[in-house]
């Protein structure tokens, strides 16, 4: 491609471009562009980003722009090529289902889905049928083209073609806004795109399952069925992907839970767990962990009551901003409300007394139950809940030591999440829309998080307007052991909190100043961190969580008596023990410990018995040999002890993953 005028008469224009700067002809399409990259961008690309706008590769350059490209590997290729597969989807719908209404088909994080109407419902058996006859379109390999037309066309166009949600959306469009179609072989869908090329790069797709939508989400709207799928640019992405679902199935705590006695849910108290003595066990331990890491870092803890007069909440802003959310009792002509956060009675604590800049920070921790209203549809299991505990606290500080509190807080997280092989990033998430204080004060607050990340040298993604509605703050994203990330800890830098609750603390000139607050919490949730460990680890807990975590079974009954024995011992030197004497033979014993996920199965015959020995068996099928009772004992809180991990995960990296 000439770097020079064309010859053809039409006008230059400069693109400036990841490998170079060209002049080519007005009207020069991006794909012609790609013609001089690098041979794998060159196969590789799905659209263009011409000066900052994402656009189709056949979108003819009118003027002088900065031009790049987007693959598969960029999150807003990933998205064009997921909302290209459900154009492939609609088309194989409308060829098996003529009389099939169509909706909308967005791109979602890693799938996508198309809502129809379809003229007699459909069920997750005839996906395959659409699955073939998608293959059947992406190997005709037709263009997708983009066509703007009038708004008079394109109402006719899909009202002669009984599609009223499209007509509806045309409606819609305000005026001077272009209408774009986008065409391939004989199917035309109302779309703003990009798209694609053609539908020969989008070969490897599966179709999910169906579910039902209203249109629009509104209740009272038709009934829609939305068909949901997922691509990937290749077949072992997608092979792996169907293979993470599968075992995320498997994984699934709402299953593992009940089948491990973890934990329950009724009916009679929707969103609140029902702990089982195992289950009790996971809490008490993952609070221990939090303890013990905490007082190292100076923390102290405190228990605040639960129900707190309206009042409370009208000075620390949740009643104006937070007030749906909270569970609210009227009592002798009084408002009372249940606290969906420790905080206001922090502050209340922070206020009974002359605090010196000398007294901080301040470091309060509480692990008191908490409650939110959460939507009902919204309830999932312990990942979303209405009550649950944190382990929360609440840092009182002058504004010169926020760096270091923030380095010491984000220790603390690689502390923790070392614990469980659990990489994770940050996020640094701006003034929202709904927030208290002054903008300026907002600005600061966000400028010194951004800082104190910097200063230690933690990378961190932008996350504009999902702060608090009191402050800016860091969520941190972890990754568990299928590769999926879950939002858990959180901090929060606020100044807007100290100054309602007029909150104050003498310092070393002898003035009064107002304090600054951090709010955060680390493993988030405990019931969402626990449903969470439940999956990383598919109820196989290292032995320090495990609930059970050994269990001494008899060959026979004659050796019962030492059985009890031996896990008295054991209980004693501080292990969790139980013993199975059932007059069953010793292979159902040993798979039914196997099933139940118990770290290690001690066997117990006449000869362990009259040698004061157990035959140790790991849950992983290894015979580890005959040991005392004193000496499984040490072995097995040594392992305690140190936290290790069981397995792949045991040389997991952990800590911040960037």
């Amino acid at each position: 491609m000439a770097d020079e005028a064309p010859a053809d008469g039409r006008d230059a224009i400069t693109v400036r471009l990841p490998f170079g700067e060209r002049r080519v002809p007005r009207g020069t399409r991006p794909a012609e562009l790609l013609r001089e990259a690098p041979a794998d961008l060159a196969r590789r690309a799905l659209v263009a980003v011409v000066d900052g706008e994402v656009v189709d590769l056949a979108r003819p350059l009118e003027r002088d722009a900065e031009v790049r490209f987007l693959t598969f590997d960029d999150e807003a290729g990933r998205a064009v090529f997921r909302h290209s597969t459900t154009h492939l989807l609609a088309q194989a719908v409308k060829r098996l289902y003529p009389e099939a209404r169509l909706a909308t088909g967005p791109a979602l994080a890693d799938r996508f889905y198309y809502d129809i109407q379809f003229p007699e419902p459909i069920g997750e058996a005839d996906l395959a049928r659409i699955e073939a006859e998608m293959a059947k379109v992406a190997a005709e390999d037709l263009p997708i083209v983009r066509e703007e037309w009038s708004r008079e066309a394109a109402r006719a166009f899909f009202a002669e073609r009984g599609e009223p949600f499209k007509v509806e959306i045309v409606d819609e469009i305000p005026e001077g806004q272009p209408i774009s179609v986008y065409r391939q072989g004989e199917f035309v869908d109302l779309c703003r795109g990009p798209h694609v090329p053609s539908t020969g790069r989008l070969r490897h797709f599966k179709l999910l399952n169906v579910a039902g939508a209203y249109w629009r989400g509104v209740e009272g709207n038709p009934v829609l069925q939305r068909v949901y799928g997922t691509s990937f640019e290749r077949r072992e992405d997608l092979d792996r992907y169907l293979w993470v679902r599968e075992e995320a199935r498997r994984r699934d705590h709402r299953r593992l839970g009940p089948e491990l006695d973890l934990f329950s849910f009724h009916d009679e108290a929707p969103g609140f767990a029902f702990w089982r003595p195992k289950g009790w066990v996971l809490f008490r331990e993952l609070e221990r962990l939090s303890r013990e890491v905490q007082e190292r870092h100076g923390y102290e803890e405190v228990r605040t009551p639960y129900i707190y007069r309206a009042e409370l909440w009208k000075v620390s802003g949740h009643w104006e901003h937070y007030r749906d959310n909270m569970f609210l009792s009227e009592r002798e002509g009084e408002v009372f409300g249940f606290k969906p956060m420790n905080c206001p009675g922090h502050c209340l604590l922070f206020a009974e007394k002359v605090r010196s800049y000398r007294d901080l920070p301040l470091r309060i921790a509480e692990y008191g139950p908490l409650a939110r209203c959460e939507r009902s549809g919204t309830l999932h299991g312990l990942l979303r809940v209405r009550g649950f505990h944190q382990d929360d606290a609440h840092l009182f500080l002058r504004e010169d030591q926020i760096a270091d509190e923030i380095a010491d807080v984000v220790a603390i997280v690689d502390e923790i999440y070392g614990v469980f092989a659990m990489p994770y990033r940050i996020v640094l998430s701006t003034r929202p829309e709904d927030f208290m204080g002054e903008p300026e004060l907002w600005e600061r607050a966000e400028a010194q998080l951004a800082e104190a990340l910097d200063r230690i040298g933690r990378p961190y993604r932008l996350n504009p307007g999902d702060g608090a509605f009191y402050g800016p703050k860091l969520d941190f994203y972890v990754t568990d052991a299928l590769g999926r990330e879950w939002q858990t800890a959180t901090v929060q830098l606020d100044f807007q909190m100290p100054i309602q609750f007029g909150l104050r603390y003498v310092a070393s000139d002898g003035r009064e100043r107002t304090p600054v607050m951090i709010h955060r919490a680390i493993l988030g949730s405990i019931e969402r961190f626990t449903g969470i460990l439940v999956e990383h680890f598919a109820g196989d807990f290292p032995l320090w969580l495990a609930p059970v975590q050994a269990r001494v079974l008899t060959i026979s009954d004659e050796v019962a008596a030492y059985a009890r024995e031996a896990a008295a011992a054991l209980r004693a030197a501080g292990l969790r023990v139980e013993v199975d004497d059932r007059g069953e033979k010793i292979g159902l014993k040993i798979r039914d410990a196997e099933t139940a996920k118990v770290p290690y199965m001690l066997v117990v015959g006449r000869r362990e018995a009259e040698a004061g020995e157990l035959a140790v068996r790991a849950r992983k099928g290894e015979n580890l040999g005959a040991m005392t009772v004193a000496a499984f004992a040490e072995r097995a809180l040594d392992e305690v002890r140190s936290r290790r991990l069981p397995g792949a995960l045991a040389g997991r990296e952990a800590g911040e993953a960037g």
